[in-house]
């Protein structure tokens, strides 16, 4: 598909979006909700469109409205996906685990974290934080499945908290799982190996900011970002977010992975 009918097709999705409406979304069924999500993410994912052709479609000036539609449809989708699968956990009994495996994204996160080990080995001795851990803290989990880390979330609203917390109960998981309520600063209170910023904590200057005064130039950083055409999923971390820290290393994302991982550590 040429650059000018993505264009097309993108501005026809966030007209869709738009004739749904904010006011009206949490009353639309997830059934008409995800095959808008999966036209958005054949785009997003489309190998045959190069950087420089992403580039050129999101930069264009008649793409923003579009471009603003189609990212808040993705921060919502994924929050209620993210919430019903663990109301679904809580109310599950002893099928916890399976319910766990019926969540949208969850095969994904196989492969976004086999990525993130090509940056950070992990292990049964890693202790990991990971600040913006949400309802469902699937990357939490996946890291204590996959490797045996134990692992701390930090998650500013204590409603999502308390939410991710019973899940971790549910799961079996509370003795090699925390969970925390507060924003990047609590990291200062505990003990890591690792450090994980979330795709969706926000806002990155500050986040990155408060990192930096707390970490020493030995502290691996992980963050979870957006490249090439995927940016139209969500704004991608910007350089200015990120002074005072060196890039040390990238995996892109393949398949039906979002997220580029970048490792990165503090400079003086």
């Amino acid at each position: 598909m040429s650059s000018k009918k993505y264009w097309t097709k993108i501005r026809e999705i966030a007209i869709e979006l738009n004739k749904i409406g904010k006011e009206h979304i949490d009353e639309t069924s997830l059934d008409e909700l995800i095959p808008i999500l999966d036209d958005i993410e054949v785009i997003a994912h489309d190998e045959s469109i190069n950087y420089d052709s992403a580039k050129l479609i999101l930069s264009d000036e008649g793409m923003i409205n579009s471009l603003e539609t189609i990212r808040d449809f993705y921060i919502y989708i994924g929050a209620r996906l993210e919430r019903e699968n663990a109301y679904e956990i809580i109310e599950g009994g002893d099928n916890a685990w399976d319910v766990l495996d019926t969540f949208h994204f969850y095969e994904r996160y196989k492969g976004l974290l086999t990525n993130e080990s090509n940056l950070v080995p992990f292990n049964e001795n890693t202790k990991l934080v990971f600040i913006g851990s949400g309802p469902l803290p699937v990357t939490l989990i996946m890291f204590n499945k996959m490797f045996g880390c134990k692992c701390v979330g930090i998650e500013v609203e204590p409603s999502v908290a308390k939410l991710s917390r019973h899940i971790i109960r549910r799961l079996g998981l509370a003795d090699d799982i925390e969970i925390v309520i507060g924003d990047e600063r609590y990291v200062k209170y505990l003990d890591y190996d690792v450090i994980m910023v979330a795709a969706f904590a926000i806002p990155k200057s500050k986040v990155f900011g408060n990192l930096w005064e707390i970490v020493d130039t030995n502290t691996p950083i992980l963050y979870r970002t957006y490249s090439g055409m995927r940016q139209m999923l969500y704004e991608p971390v910007k350089d200015v977010d990120l002074r005072g820290f060196h890039e040390e290393n990238r995996m892109l994302p393949k398949g039906n992975v979002n997220n580029t991982s970048v490792l990165i550590k503090k400079i003086i």
